[in-house]
C-alpha cells in the first residue's frame, strides 16, 4: 500500500551510505566527494527506506509505491543518461570517473522524469 513501509529492518544513514557506495562500486561509479552532501543524502534514503521500504531518491517527490516509483529507486533509471551529459546524476550521489577527476562539485541539472510520473 502507498506510503506504508514493506517488511524489514529500519535503515541508518551509515546503511545508505554502505548501500550508495555499493552501488557506485558496482557500476564503476565514484561517490560525490563531499562529506556533507553525503551525508544529507545518505539521511534522505535511509529515511525513505524507512518510510517506504526500499532506497527512493530523497531529491523526488514519491508516491511511496515501489512499482509506481521504480523508475526513482536507486540507482534510477535517469542515472546513467545524467551521467552522460553532464558527469553525475540529478541528486549528486553518482559521477562518473572522469567527472570526478576534474574535481568540480555536482550542480543543479534539470530533471529528466517526465512529469505524468510525478503524484
Amino acid at each position: 500500500m502507498p506510503g506504508e513501509k514493506e517488511s524489514g529492518s529500519e535503515k541508518t544513514a551509515d546503511d545508505a551510505l554502505a548501500f550508495m557506495r555499493a552501488v557506485a562500486e558496482k557500476n564503476g561509479w565514484r561517490l560525490n566527494p563531499d562529506p556533507e552532501h553525503q551525508k544529507g543524502l545518505a539521511e534522505g534514503f535511509a529515511k525513505n527506506y524507512n518510510r517506504y521500504g526500499f532506497f527512493q531518491c530523497p531529491c523526488r517527490d514519491s508516491w511511496g509505491d515501489r512499482e509506481r516509483d521504480a523508475d526513482i529507486s536507486c540507482p534510477c533509471a535517469y542515472c546513467v543518461a545524467d551521467q552522460a551529459q553532464y558527469g553525475h546524476c540529478y541528486c549528486g550521489a553518482y559521477f562518473t570517473p572522469a567527472f570526478y577527476a576534474t574535481g568540480k562539485p555536482a550542480r543543479s541539472i534539470p530533471e529528466r522524469r517526465p512529469p505524468g510520473l510525478f503524484p
